[in-house]
C-alpha cells in the first residue's frame, strides 16, 4: 500500500523525495510527452486520499522536532522492536534535541489488522496518534487508536512501559507522548 511505504518513508532519517505524480499516487509511469494525471484528483478519492497523506505527512514532519533535528546523526534513530519479521510489523522511534519529545513509528506491512499489538516505549503517560494511513480521509477502512492511549508500566523488550495498540493492515501509525 502506498500510504504505508509513504509513512515508512517520512519517518526515516534524511530528507524526502518524490517523483512527478507521487504525491497523489498517479497510476501511469512519468512522461515527458504529457501531463502528469492532476484529473485522478478530482475522479477517484483514493487519489485524493494519498494526496492528503502526503500533505499531512510533510506537515507533522515539520510541526515535530524528532523527525528532523537528528536527521544525519545516530542518535535520532532506535528501533523498538528487534524484529516482529513473522508479523511484517516495523516500529521505531525518532529522537530529537533533550526538549523535544520522541516520536513512535509503526509499519505493519500485512493485510492482517494487529489488534492488542504490544509494543514498547520509553516513557509511561498519554501517547497521542497523530497519524494513521488507515483513516477514512485519507482512504482507508478507520481502524486505530481513537486518538491514542495510555502506556503502562509493563515493561516490553528495552523498555519501561509498553502500549497495547490495533494496528491496521497495510498502514503506518505515529505516536507522540503527551
Amino acid at each position: 500500500n502506498l500510504r504505508a511505504l509513504f509513512g515508512y518513508m517520512w519517518a526515516h532519517p534524511g530528507k524526502k523525495l518524490l517523483f512527478m505524480g507521487g504525491e497523489f499516487g498517479q497510476r501511469r509511469e512519468w512522461a515527458h510527452e504529457s501531463s502528469l494525471e492532476w484529473h485522478a484528483l478530482g475522479m477517484d478519492q483514493r487519489h485524493e486520499g494519498v494526496s492528503r497523506w502526503v500533505a499531512d505527512l510533510n506537515r507533522v514532519l515539520r510541526e515535530q522536532p524528532a523527525l528532523h533535528q537528528k536527521d544525519f546523526v545516530n542518535d535520532g534513530f532506535r528501533w523498538v522492536q528487534r524484529g516482529d519479521w513473522e508479523q511484517s510489523v516495523v516500529s521505531f522511534l525518532r529522537l530529537g534535541n533533550e526538549a523535544a519529545p520522541p516520536i513512535l513509528v509503526i509499519c505493519n506491512f500485512t493485510p492482517v489488522p494487529r489488534l492488542n499489538y504490544r509494543i514498547g516505549v520509553p516513557r509511561g503517560g498519554y501517547w497521542r496518534e497523530l497519524l494513521n494511513s488507515d483513516a477514512p480521509m485519507y482512504g482507508g477502512s478507520g481502524l486505530g487508536n481513537y486518538g491514542g492511549c495510555e502506556a503502562t508500566p509493563m515493561p516490553y523488550e528495552d523498555f519501561s512501559h509498553s502500549l497495547s495498540i490495533t494496528v491496521p493492515p497495510l498502514a503506518a501509525l505515529f505516536f507522540k507522548p503527551e
